[in-house]
């Protein structure tokens, strides 16, 4: 590789799951102590620890040529990115969820939802023709039916184990999410061959 290669990525659940697929394909990611950028010298490559949230805008002006993220936060984003790489762990899903007693009502002319992804949301059911009065909701979408804000919320789910604990369930499954290495589409041209050398890379593994 001959240039040094700049990769953001997510503080949160993944970090660890991605230190050890790199470490994998013999790349050491070693933040220090409430350090926030690290380097691996013999791969050329640099890495900055940002919020899951603020991953995709860190990529897309160009900060970071390379991130890694789930596919829930390029849509969020707006923005355009090439997937280069799908890993192998984190995928979840994004669905409608409610408590049991409203299935019945998804036949309403106008869907009222909590979500903390609106353009994800908005974006699905427009396809559907189906008009929807989207609550954009930081913190624990479940509690938006229990409270009575919203009777359906959409998010990620993994388990479903919070959703039964809050007596809720999932009424439709709108999409798979899978974890994937993104790159700045402008970056990609300059330094495609750095980059494909590396996205090879992390493809060797079993």
């Amino acid at each position: 590789m001959s240039s040094t290669l700049t990769i953001a990525l997510p503080k949160g659940r993944l970090l660890t799951r991605i230190i050890t697929c790199f470490k994998e394909a013999g790349i050491q990611v070693a933040f220090a102590e409430r350090e926030l950028v690290c380097l691996d010298k013999k791969n050329k490559l640099k890495f900055l620890l940002v919020k899951n949230n603020d991953l995709t805008t860190y990529v897309h002006h160009g900060i970071a040529g390379l991130g890694i993220c789930g596919e829930d936060r390029i849509i969020e984003s707006g923005y355009r990115f090439y997937k280069l790489h799908e890993f192998p762990f984190g995928s979840t899903r994004i669905c409608l969820a409610g408590c049991p007693s409203v299935e019945g009502e998804k036949e309403e002319p106008r869907l009222k939802v909590a979500t903390k992804f609106p353009r994800f949301t908005q974006n699905f059911f427009l396809k559907r023709g189906i008009p929807v009065e989207m609550i954009k909701l930081e913190g624990s979408v479940e509690l938006a039916p229990v409270l009575g804000l919203a009777p359906y919320i959409v998010d990620l789910v993994e388990t479903g184990s919070t959703l039964k604990a809050h007596g809720l369930e999932i009424l439709e499954e709108l999409a798979d999410i899978k974890v994937v290495l993104i790159s700045n589409p402008a970056y990609y041209k300059l330094e495609y061959q750095d980059i494909d050398h590396l996205v090879h890379k992390l493809g060797k593994q079993p």
